[in-house]
């Protein structure tokens, strides 16, 4: 980890694909399949199902995930290229453990591997415990550049695409769509067409929108404007109910309007907890605070920003007996700790980050209201959110940035213009990044990113044009901070 510079992130090991040679991503596959073997969760024979998203070194990534399974007497399943819940739906419900080879929303510059165990996600802890592995590799099975040499061959494909639009079907009916007509964002998303399958398996229109061969890195809580302006274009020119896409991994959705202006992440996740009648949520301290404001949950509990921190604090909530508990975070990504029956139909638990689950609920839940997003929406208390990043920011210095701030936050949040534009500073959040409340109720939250070298900004006001006046004022008042 030290020599290669690829490390944990957000979510999984990630670094540059030139720093991701097949020795380092061999290696951690290794120091993964040690850990379970230690606590039980790996043997010699043991599945190990395996996945990639479309980025040009997914292919070559996977052969040294393969590798690393063979010299640790495993078993691989190769699952394809496939939306990352669809292989934990498959994963978890076999009770074998996983890896998805993705770099998510980043460029295609970089990669990366998550991890999961034979029934949900990795976590932080299992993370700092994987580091302690000792791992030794067979030297004569890579050359000096670390390139594989030893001959791998991946299995021929397993198929989880089709059970996991059926778990779609099962619970929504296959009606529940009819009449919706929906233009899909393909882009190089590798779930671009399994999520053309979901939507005509529930009887609706799937138009298909913007395929790319090339990666395109969309992020969800970060829109290019490319992505705003062409959803824009496409509602412009043909009427589309609504537009639905999702990240590089499939993991994390984008559902636009029928003006094609994309809904924030953290809205979605309320619009499904509430959908499903959740009665636990856990979502990150990034989230809109509408949340609360909402009133439809027992329990809320605030984390650190990352799938990891809302898969344990969804099952802290669970094992107090609360439920149905469920998690999202403000990148859109929806997770189900708990089953959900409704109607006589069952849903079970994915405690991963499913990206089509919230799309739906949302585009069934707005048939209440002609079938319009936008009244859907307006039945939530009146909170938005925006976010934005300065790329290119090492994280070191976005780090030693923070830490100035965080020593004098009233000198320094002066120094940047945020008192004169907010009012006098209230309360600090540390749980993750500083997260500064206002006299005005507005927010402020800064944070580095967890997979890339990026800054990021979040903002909350009671209305979008002056959360659209204070991501301007932040992004301008951080960009000094590249000095």
């Amino acid at each position: 980890m030290t020599e290669s510079g690829v490390a944990f992130g957000t979510s999984g090991a990630r670094g540059l694909v030139t720093a991701m040679t097949d020795k380092v991503c061999c290696a951690y596959t290794v120091g993964f399949l040690r850990y379970l073997q230690k606590i039980g969760e790996f043997k010699t024979g043991q599945l190990v199902a395996i996945a990639g998203d479309l980025r040009p070194s997914s292919p070559r990534i996977l052969k040294a995930c393969a590798a690393a399974i063979d010299l640790m007497g495993g078993r691989t399943i190769f699952c394809g290229y496939v939306p990352t819940p669809a292989l934990c739906n498959f994963a978890f419900s076999e009770g074998m453990p996983s890896l998805m080879v993705t770099g998510s929303h980043i460029p295609a510059d970089r990669n990366g591997i998550k991890f999961n165990h034979a029934r949900g996600e990795f976590l932080k802890s299992d993370e700092i415990a994987m580091r302690e592995e000792d791992v030794s590799l067979p030297a004569e099975w890579f050359d000096d550049e670390g390139h594989l040499i030893h001959p791998i061959t991946l299995p021929n494909v397993t198929n989880v695409s089709t059970a996991f639009v059926e778990r779609y079907r099962n619970f929504f009916g296959k009606e529940a769509l009819r009449g919706l007509k929906l233009g899909i964002y393909q882009h190089s998303a590798v779930g671009r067409d399994v999520l053309i399958d979901i939507v005509e398996a529930l009887g609706g229109e799937a138009i298909p929108l913007g395929r790319s061969e090339t990666f395109v890195p969309v992020d969800t809580e970060a829109v290019r404007k490319e992505d705003s302006d062409l959803a824009q274009q496409w509602a412009k020119s043909e009427h589309y109910d609504a537009i639905l896409t999702t990240d590089g991994d499939s993991d994390r959705p984008l559902l636009a309007d029928n003006q094609g202006v994309w809904l924030r992440g953290d809205v979605l996740g309320i619009l499904a907890a509430q959908f499903l009648q959740a009665k636990s949520v856990a979502t990150p301290v990034s989230s809109n605070t509408a949340l609360e404001k909402a009133g439809f949950a027992n329990v809320v509990r605030r984390t650190k920003i990352g799938s990891p921190y809302v898969v344990a604090a969804m099952t802290e909530a669970l094992a107090d007996g609360t439920e149905p508990s469920v998690g999202y975070e403000a990148n859109g990504g929806f997770l189900l700790a708990s089953a959900i029956s409704r109607d006589g139909k069952h849903l079970p638990a994915l405690p991963t980050r499913d990206s089509v689950l919230p799309m739906l609920c949302t585009l069934v839940a707005a048939r209440d209201y002609g079938k319009d997003l936008r009244k859907l929406i307006k039945t939530l208390p009146p909170r938005f959110t925006l976010s934005d990043r300065l790329a290119e920011m090492p994280t070191i210095q976005s780090k030693t940035k923070l830490e100035v701030l965080r020593k004098s936050p009233h000198t320094e949040a002066e120094k940047l213009g945020f008192i004169q534009a907010c009012g006098a500073l209230q309360a600090i959040d540390e749980t993750d990044g500083l997260r500064m409340t206002f006299a005005s109720n507005e927010v402020l939250h800064l944070r580095p990113s967890g997979n890339a070298p990026e800054l990021r900004l979040y903002v909350e006001a009671a209305n979008k044009p002056r959360a659209q006046e204070l991501l301007k004022i932040g992004m301008k008042s951080i960009e000094s901070w590249r000095s």
